[in-house]
């Protein structure tokens, strides 16, 4: 349940449902599996992974989603190669070349029949709400996958005021200048990895891994004019991630000094330790999102 990734909304107006409340708005878009012709399904599941259980799981004051999507599988490759052969079959019989509508309408017949036999697969996608620190915050590596979760959360509740994190300064400029005086706010250590571009849309990129970032190589493309888009770092050894150019933390992870709070604890029940990782996770979160966001100048709500 701990959260690898965070993408960042802010709430632009206060989140004043509670956890029942929301639980019962969340009701009308509960997940279920795809139909025999559906593609896909989307919606609402028990964190806890239960069905039966509420649709949102409550921690001091913090609120845990889950939104499930089911997609039915049917390989590119095995269906042109069926359509050849249909297509093949017909302009046989036919004597005739299909036209592109016949051949269009060959290959949606051919999906409709395939679709109740193809198989599935399911992923999640977590998210709790911070009321209190105006926060919504999605365990989502991509920007899609996080959008996604907003937009079905904003069909549920009918809207959302909410929107991505904007700093006052610039994470390409912040990081770029810590990284080329190697001089950092006293929270933040730079790790072993980052991605360098040319400014412009095509510019050239440099990724670094395992590599220290202090020696001259380094600096040398620095000097070149490249920009940090992606930086590891570590805050105050207790989290260690990777930053984006668009304030989106990926690869987090909570170092022994969080995760030591655990090992005081005795539980084996999997849904008291479930509130246990939450609450833990969701403190330490609020301690660190607005310390990063400080770092990078505050917030601009213009």
């Amino acid at each position: 349940m701990w959260f690898k990734n965070l993408s960042l909304f802010r709430f632009t107006e206060p989140f004043t449902l509670n956890a029942d409340e929301l639980a019962e708005k969340l009701e009308t878009l509960r997940f279920r599996p795809c139909g025999a012709h559906e593609v896909a399904s989307f919606g609402w599941t028990a964190p806890l992974g239960k069905a039966e259980q509420s649709l949102v799981h409550a921690t001091n004051g913090y609120m845990m989603l889950c939104v499930k999507k089911e997609e039915r599988v049917l390989p590119t490759a095995v269906v042109n190669e069926m359509i050849l052969e249909k297509a093949a079959e017909a302009e046989e019989q036919q004597g005739r070349k299909l036209s592109k509508k016949e051949r269009t309408r060959l290959k949606d017949e051919l999906i409709f029949d395939l679709l109740p036999r193809a198989f599935t697969f399911s992923r999640k996608i977590y998210a709790y709400i911070d009321p209190q620190g105006g926060w919504l915050v999605v365990d989502a590596a991509s920007s899609s996958s996080a959008e996604d979760l907003l937009t079905l959360l904003r069909k549920s509740l009918g809207s959302l005021p909410a929107a991505p994190v904007n700093t006052v300064n610039n994470t390409v400029t912040i990081m770029t200048q810590w990284l080329v005086s190697q001089q950092t706010p006293a929270s933040i250590v730079i790790e072993d990895e980052c991605e360098l571009r040319s400014p412009g849309e095509e510019g050239s990129i440099i990724r670094c891994k395992r590599h220290d970032l202090a020696l001259p190589e380094i600096q040398n493309h620095l000097d070149s004019g490249k920009e940090v888009i992606k930086l590891a770092m570590n805050w105050a050894d207790r989290l260690s991630f990777v930053m984006d150019k668009n304030f989106s933390i990926k690869r987090l992870r909570f170092l022994d000094l969080v995760q030591d709070q655990l090992k005081e604890l005795d539980v084996d029940d999997d849904a008291a330790r479930f509130d246990v990782d939450f609450a833990i996770m969701s403190a330490e979160l609020g301690l660190f999102l607005p310390q990063m966001i400080e770092l990078f100048g505050g917030e601009n709500k213009a």
